[in-house]
């Protein structure tokens, strides 16, 4: 026979703290593993894991945090055809990323400098 569990109270929903979540995930992470047949074991609806596996790699992506190489060069460098004439190399970021040189002045609003930044990782 299954097994049953029986909520009462005023609390219609089943709470599951962080550990269990945290436990489940990993188990689904197992390779091999089917997330159904865990569902099912740990007696929590699979849509739910689900849920809970997309909201664990948001989070990670939203806290990843990288570093990228840089690079300080000490003699002038030879002029680039993407470099505007009149932009002078003070007060300037300059980021190579997939064959792609952004070069945005210092004192840009941190928001454009953020939006653009996020178009060149995606």
């Amino acid at each position: 026979m299954g097994r049953m569990t029986l909520i009462t109270g005023v609390k219609r929903r089943r709470r599951w703290s962080d550990e269990d979540r945290v436990r489940i995930l990993a188990a689904i992470a197992e390779p091999g593993a089917v997330v159904a047949d865990i569902a099912r074991r740990e007696d929590v609806c699979t849509s739910l894991v689900y849920r809970w596996r997309r909201a664990a790699r948001r989070d990670r992506s939203a806290h990843a945090c990288g570093f990228a190489p840089v690079i300080i060069e000490t003699a002038p460098a030879a002029p680039s055809t993407l470099r505007p004439a009149n932009v002078s190399d003070a007060g300037v970021i300059e980021v190579d990323i997939k064959d792609v040189r952004v070069r945005i002045r210092a004192d840009a609003p941190s928001g454009v400098i953020t939006a653009t930044l996020k178009a060149l990782r995606s």
